[in-house]
């Protein structure tokens, strides 16, 4: 029996899915565990579709006997290194030429922001690319930066396979062992998810103020 032959039948065990989960078990119904793989590369294109979502679906899927567990972690990291690798060629081909460009064009930012990034890019890139795989919203945005400043796509490769592959397997397994409680999951890691937009919207709003109330703030300094 085929992953990509048996349906998954969720409809069973849950009176209406719908949503996310409704879409993600139509894929999964459709194609098998190559089904959960494009849901999760989408993710990664898309990251207002959740992986804690589709990833513990997929294990609760599994534990069905729906699809295997190995098909299920296979396909679920071939989807994230997909998506991931199309961003970064979305990275590469807009270029450092272009980024500066659209910098100087947007208000309060300034080349030399770029210049730092890139700096801080150089010395903790390879960090950033593997720990990044397990932080909503950065795990879909690293691969822009990464394309940009070209890290090598064997490199990328690499990192984006081993974080994909730990966070997947993290959330695929627990999504196996709660079996119909799957949505557990996705209540826990709904916390960590708004956590991290919190920290992400005070650093923005720092960044704003700060460089508003700077003296000369908002004046953007030439290449």
């Amino acid at each position: 029996m085929t992953s990509s032959s048996v349906p998954v039948h969720l409809a069973e065990s849950s009176e209406d899915p719908g949503g996310i989960a409704g879409w993600a078990t139509d894929l999964m119904e459709a194609l098998g565990a190559p089904g959960a793989g494009a849901a999760i590369a989408l993710e990664n294109l898309f990251p207002p579709l959740p992986s804690e979502v589709i990833l513990p679906l997929a294990g609760f899927t599994a534990s069905r006997g729906d699809m295997s567990l190995w098909a299920a972690l296979l396909w679920t990291t071939i989807g994230s290194v997909v998506g991931a690798m199309a961003l970064y060629w979305v990275g590469a081909l807009l270029g450092r030429e272009r980024l500066i460009a659209i910098a100087a064009k947007l208000p309060l930012v300034k080349v030399a922001d770029i210049e730092k990034t890139e700096a801080w890019f150089s010395k903790h890139g390879a960090k950033a690319v593997f720990f990044g795989r397990m932080i909503p919203i950065f795990r879909s945005l690293i691969s822009i930066p990464a394309g940009v400043e070209r890290m090598p796509v064997g490199t990328f490769l690499l990192l984006t396979t081993l974080g994909s592959a730990i966070w997947n397997t993290l959330f695929v397994l627990a999504g196996y062992r709660l079996g119909e409680d799957w949505e557990r999951v996705t209540d826990l890691v709904s916390v960590y998810s708004k956590v991290v937009l919190v920290v992400v919207v005070l650093a923005v709003l720092a960044f704003v103020v700060f460089r508003v109330t700077r003296a000369g703030g908002g004046k953007r300094r030439a290449s």
